[in-house]
C-alpha cells in the first residue's frame, strides 16, 4: 500500500522520530529507523527542534550506510526551545531560513532536505515571504519539495500560490476530525498531500491510558482535563469493544481507521522502539469495511468529545508564546 501524488511514491505510513532525542537509547532509535526502511517505510519525519537537534543527529547516524535516495527526509522548523527543553516561541522570519536549513543539513549529513516546511505561521509574518524564502532553496537544490503544518484553508491556498505546496501536515486522529471540514477538501482540490499526526491523540487511543495517565501528562491539552478525561475514557472503552472483536489493539484500529481515509492521506507512527514499529505496521493488514468505518466513528462521536486535542498556540504583541 503506497501514497502516490505529485510524482511522488511513498509507503502509506511515515516514521515519526519526534521520540528519538535521547542518546541512552540511541542505538534502539537507529535499529527502529533501519527497520522501517527495511520494512518500505521511507518517510522520515522530523524537526530542527526535537531534542534540539537531536533527533536529526540520530537520524544522520542512522543513514550513514544507506542509500540517500531511498529515504524520504521530512524537516519541521521554526520553534524556539530553551535550555529546559520547552519551547518558547517562533522563528519562522525569512531571514532565518537559511540558517535553520544549514545546520539541519549538517546534523543529518545530507546535501538536501525532500520536504522543508515552517512548524507554525507566524500571524506578523506574511505567509508568502516564509514560503518564498523556502522557494529561494528550492531553487538552489537544498530543498525538494515544500511542506506546510497546522494552518487554515485560506493560509493554505495563500502559501501554494506562492510555491508549490506538496503536503499539509495535520493532526487528525478520531479525537480530531476538524481538517476533514476544510483543509482535506481544500488540499484534494489543489492536490496536496495530507500528512496525518497524533493518530493516537497523544496516547489517548495507547490502548492503555487511564484517569492517573492524565494527571501525570499534559495540563496544556482540554482532552485531559479534570473536566473531561473521564467522558473521553468512556468513549475509548467504546472503541476497546470493536477492537477486541477484530482481535486487534486499538493503536491499530486507529491506525487502521486513518489509512482508510484515502490514499491521499499518510499517517505517521510515532516509534522510537522497534517492537513498537512492528505492532504498528500490523495496521496495514487491517480491511475495515464501510461498515466498519461507521460504527468506528460513531463509537467516538465528535459532538461527545470533551476538549480540543490540540492547545492552539498564544499570540502576543504578534509574536507566539507557547
Amino acid at each position: 500500500m503506497n501514497y502516490k501524488n505529485a510524482n511522488l511514491e511513498l509507503y502509506k505510513i511515515g516514521l515519526g522520530c519526534g521520540g528519538m532525542t535521547n542518546l541512552n537509547n540511541k542505538e534502539e532509535n537507529i535499529k527502529t529507523i533501519h527497520k522501517a526502511l527495511d520494512n518500505g517505510v521511507n518517510m522520515l519525519n522530523t524537526a530542527d527542534f526535537y531534542g534540539s537537534g537531536q533527533s536529526e543527529m540520530i537520524i544522520g547516524e542512522a543513514l550513514k550506510d544507506r542509500k540517500r535516495d531511498d529515504v524520504f527526509i521530512s524537516v519541521k522548523t521554526g520553534a524556539l526551545v530553551s535550555p529546559n527543553g520547552q519551547m518558547y516561541g517562533l522563528d519562522v522570519n525569512p531571514f532565518n531560513i537559511k540558517s535553520h536549513l544549514a545546520q539541519t543539513l549538517k546534523r543529518l549529513n545530507v546535501d538536501y532536505i525532500d520536504l522543508y516546511q515552517p512548524a507554525r505561521i507566524d500571524l506578523a509574518i506574511p505567509v508568502e515571504e516564509t514560503i518564498g524564502a523556502i522557494s529561494d532553496l528550492v531553487k538552489e537544490g537544498y530543498v525538494k519539495h515544500i511542506g506546510i503544518t497546522q494552518v487554515d484553508a485560506e493560509t493554505l491556498k495563500k502559501a501554494h500560490k506562492t510555491h508549490p505546496i506538496t503536503f499539509i501536515e495535520s493532526e487528525y486522529s478520531l479525537f480530531n476530525r476538524n481538517i476533514e471540514k476544510d483543509i482535506i477538501p481544500t488540499a484534494r482540490e489543489l492536490g496536496i498531500g495530507v500528512i496525518a499526526f497524533g493518530a493516537l491523540a497523544h496516547g489517548l487511543l495507547s490502548g492503555n491510558f487511564s484517569k492517573d495517565s492524565a494527571n501525570k501528562y499534559n495540563s496544556r491539552i482540554p482532552l485531559f482535563y479534570e473536566e473531561n478525561i473521564n467522558k473521553n475514557l468512556e468513549l475509548v472503552e467504546r472503541l476497546k469493544i470493536i477492537a477486541a472483536e477484530k482481535n486487534i489493539t486499538i493503536p491499530q484500529l486507529s491506525l487502521a481507521w486513518l489509512l482508510s481515509k484515502g490514499d491521499d492521506i499518510l499517517p505517521l507512527v510515532g516509534a522510537s522502539r522497534r517492537s513498537t514499529l512492528s505492532n504498528s505496521l500490523k495496521s496495514m493488514d487491517i480491511v475495515l469495511n464501510s461498515q466498519d468505518i461507521e460504527r468506528i466513528e460513531n463509537a467516538i462521536p465528535q459532538n461527545e468529545i470533551a476538549g480540543s486535542s490540540f492547545p492552539s498556540p498564544k499570540f502576543k504583541n504578534g509574536k507566539v508564546v507557547w
